[in-house]
């Protein structure tokens, strides 16, 4: 349901601004090479991304709580795990995210690779650069944790054991990402890399705010280069 929504509910949001399209220059407006230049219908269908998050977000409510019947954070887990202080596991999960970013920067920088759909969508504008940064940090974490490790993680847990549904769900979340970034193998490394470490993190601790975290810093990590990415650029051309 969540890569349904994820699918349709920008499309909605998108529809608008399609059918002015239409309106106003006719067919040629949906043609492939006129979507591909079109900034304003690429920024669209980001922001499409936002609603589309609060949709998900709603349907695991009511899955989680049974409509409403049952606690929504405390059914989730979304704890500190008893073992340690939060501060101690809010440093801890911070280091984590680091070293995770780190690694990652080091393997897409040696073994390189094609651009990918989030490189043209964040290269199409400053503005669809800016909400594609904030999705990223704002809403992602926490609607995949809540989806991957907060809803499907204990369920195929219950039924198959720690070490199967480590292996499921880690798949499952780099999968839905493979289409993504299908055409740079070591970026798809690094999702696959991430999915396990957040997917483990949530196994150990058998709590969900330490995979939160890390997902947010890490996340946070890409945001901040997103949108500095240009002004970046520009001073070592300099």
């Amino acid at each position: 349901m969540s890569v349904l929504v994820l699918g349709v509910v920008p499309l909605l949001v998108l529809a608008p601004y399609l059918l002015y399209k239409l309106k106003t220059i006719g067919q040629a407006a949906i043609q492939p090479d006129a979507i591909k230049a079109d900034k304003m219908l690429i920024f669209y269908s980001v922001i499409g991304i936002v609603p589309a998050h609060l949709v998900t977000l709603y349907l695991a409510y009511l899955v989680v709580t049974e409509g409403g019947r049952r606690p929504f954070w405390k059914t989730l887990r979304w704890e500190w795990p008893r073992e340690a202080s939060p501060t101690i596991v809010t440093l801890l999960s911070i280091l984590i995210a680091i070293v995770l970013y780190g690694l990652a920067f080091g393997v897409t920088s040696l073994y390189g690779g094609e651009k990918t759909d989030l490189d043209l969508l964040i290269e199409s504008s400053l503005y669809t650069r800016i909400a594609t940064a904030f999705i990223a940090c704002a809403t992602a974490p926490l609607v995949e944790e809540v989806i991957y490790r907060g809803v499907i993680y204990p369920a195929v847990e219950k039924v198959m054991g720690m070490g199967f549904a480590i292996a499921v769900v880690s798949l499952l979340f780099a999968g839905v990402h493979v289409f993504q970034y299908r055409s740079n193998l070591a970026v798809i490394v690094v999702i696959t890399l991430l999915s396990i470490t957040l997917t483990v993190a949530r196994a150990v601790t058998g709590k969900l705010l330490p995979s939160f975290i890390i997902h947010l810093i890490f996340n946070g990590v890409q945001s901040i280069l997103i949108v500095l990415g240009p002004f970046i650029d520009k001073d070592l051309v300099k």
